[in-house]
């Protein structure tokens, strides 16, 4: 489990955001369940509709600076992210604005267990992205990142357009223009312990579409 896994990593002061857009699974009573057990460090942030992950990520990044946050952490709650790699990125954070948890830097993969199919679109994406964008990152789809609270206070979040996965490129796009010191810290993804990857070919082509325009505009 997600939470206890994160609080055992013995992490002074941390406290767990979850948006849950409401999930058919029960997912934010399970959460608000948890609150009481975990020193009411869970709060939980409920939508009554699918909005759209990029939102989602949005109005988890406005509560965690409402809550005077200095650090951010942002990642799936289905395990797929190993809280466990979150101290070596906070640590990396100390010198760097933006910590990616990354699947294509030296050290990362991905889960001996994904399909030929779903490691070719993955990495398609990252590479197609990169070169139309001029990312320097070697993963703008990984959606584990390690914020300071300044780096996403410099961000205009409400700027954002994608609903999709192309939030997380349009956010590697915005620190590298804000002259940001991202790094990468290389992990292994996990595939997930329950549902299925939402990663599709119109995904890619939304992210590419936007960031095509921003390129062009040199936002």
């Amino acid at each position: 489990m997600l939470a206890q896994r994160l609080f055992g990593l013995g992490i002074s002061n941390i406290k767990l955001v979850i948006v849950d857009d409401g999930s058919p699974d029960g997912t934010a009573a399970v959460a608000r369940g948890l609150s009481g057990r975990y020193e009411d460090r869970i709060i939980v942030m409920e939508r009554e509709s699918k909005l759209g992950l990029g939102t989602a990520y949005i109005a988890g990044f406005k509560k965690a600076l409402e809550l005077g946050s200095d650090y951010v952490i942002q990642m799936d709650a289905d395990l797929s992210h190993s809280p466990e790699y979150i101290p070596d990125m906070l640590r990396r954070l100390e010198s760097s604005d933006v910590v990616v948890g990354s699947r294509y830097t030296p050290g990362g993969g991905v889960d001996v267990d994904w399909s030929l199919k779903r490691r070719f679109l993955s990495s398609f994406a990252n590479r197609m992205i990169r070169a139309i964008a001029g990312l320097k990152a070697k993963d703008v789809t990984s959606g584990f990142k390690a914020y300071r609270g300044s780096a996403l206070q410099g961000l205009d979040l409400d700027a954002f357009r994608c609903r999709g996965f192309g939030f997380q490129t349009e956010v590697a796009h915005a620190c590298q223009q804000r002259g940001f010191r991202v790094t990468e810290h290389p992990i292994i993804f996990s595939d997930r312990t329950e549902g299925s990857s939402k990663m599709s070919a119109n995904i890619v082509f939304e992210a590419i579409w936007r960031l095509s325009l921003l390129r062009i505009r040199g936002t």
